[in-house]
Formats: C-alpha cells, structure tokens, sequence
C-alpha cells in the first residue's frame, strides 16, 4: 500500500471515531437527569451535587412525612423495625412528570447493610419502565450492603447501571459530615472516572 493511501485510510478511521464520540457525547446531553437523594448527614448530598456538577439534570433530596428521630440510636431502633416488618415510610416530597426523564441517579446511605426504607417508598412509587437508573451510595465504611442488588428489584423494567459507592460519616462514633477538604477532591475525582466509565462524560 502507497503511504498516501495509508494516510487516507489512518484520516477515515479517526474521523469515524471523532463521529462516534461526538454523537455519544450529543446523545447524552439530549437526556433528561434527574438526581434523587436520601441524606441524614449530608454526605450523600454531597456526591449528589458533584454528580450534578458533571451530568446537569434536576436535584431533588427526599422529606418524608414524618422525619426520623434526630437520636441516631432511636433512629436505628426505628430503621430495624421498619424492615423487619417490611413498612414504607410515606414521602412527602412528590415529584411531578418522572415519566419525562431518560436518567435518573438515586442515591442513599446504607443504614442496617440495606437500601434505606424511604428510598424503597421511592422506588415503589413511581414507574421507571424504560429508564436508565444510575444508583449511588455512602457508607460508613462496611460498604453498600444489599442496597445496588435492592435497586434492580424494584426496578424489574428499568436499565440498572454500575453504581458509585464511598465511605461518609461514622455517625455511631460521632463522625458525621466529611465531604470537605482532601476527601471531597478525592470523591469528585472519584465520581468523574465512575461516570466516565459508565460513559455518561467524557
């Protein structure tokens, strides 16, 4: 092969691949986002806007009707009864049009090695038939628990993606918001490679 020819065929190839992340790149801005959150210590608050900061989209956290108790032990004690018996916590937050969303990222805290009781009222609530769901979690260093796997089940018709999970505060010890200094740059940085590797930035 000539180099000339060798040059045209090395120009096609890379601007196919510039056509193909351009168009990747158009057709996730054409989306609609939508970031729900469960917070207690504001943590999970935190990745939830540094998640906006990268993808855009509409943030909403969750009130419930009647908030839990400010005690974090009384607020345990309640949580274990709440899944032992299986009770969805009424919301009062109410979110209008969630069948106009193509993305919705839902985040929480893993309290009991579980997914959060309101965040299943959530799920349970509204239809995600055909939409991409994006979870994430903070943790007090155990890790998300049952929380991702929780997510699919209530969402049998939706597209689960890969979830984002990190450490946040240790509230039984007395640690509660972290999100600051080197580990709020270390969980920005941290939620940019996850969305880049879900393909949702570049």
């Amino acid at each position: 092969m000539k180099v000339a020819q060798k040059y045209l065929l090395i120009l096609i190839l890379i601007s196919g691949m510039i056509s193909v992340a351009n168009a990747q790149s158009s057709s996730i801005k054409d989306k609609k986002v939508l970031i729900v959150y469960l917070t207690r210590t504001k943590n999970t608050e935190a990745v939830a806007q540094r998640i906006q900061k990268e993808v855009g989209g509409k943030l909403i956290g969750l009130e419930l009707v009647t908030p839990y108790p400010e005690n974090y032990g009384q607020h345990v004690a309640q949580v274990v009864k709440e899944n032992n018996s299986n009770y969805l916590p009424a919301l009062k937050t109410k979110i209008d049009s969630v069948e106009s969303y193509d993305l919705i990222f839902i985040g929480f805290p893993t309290w009991g090695m579980k997914i959060p009781p309101p965040m299943k009222t959530f799920l349970k609530q509204y239809n995600f038939s055909g939409k991409t769901i994006i979870p994430f979690n903070t943790n007090a260093g155990y890790g998300v628990g049952s929380g991702f796997e929780t997510v699919k089940q209530l969402s049998p018709n939706s597209t689960v993606l890969e979830g984002y999970s990190t450490t946040g505060g240790i509230e039984r010890d007395g640690v509660k918001f972290v999100m600051q200094g080197d580990k709020e740059r270390k969980t920005a940085d941290e939620v940019k490679a996850w969305l880049q590797k879900i393909k949702l930035v570049k």
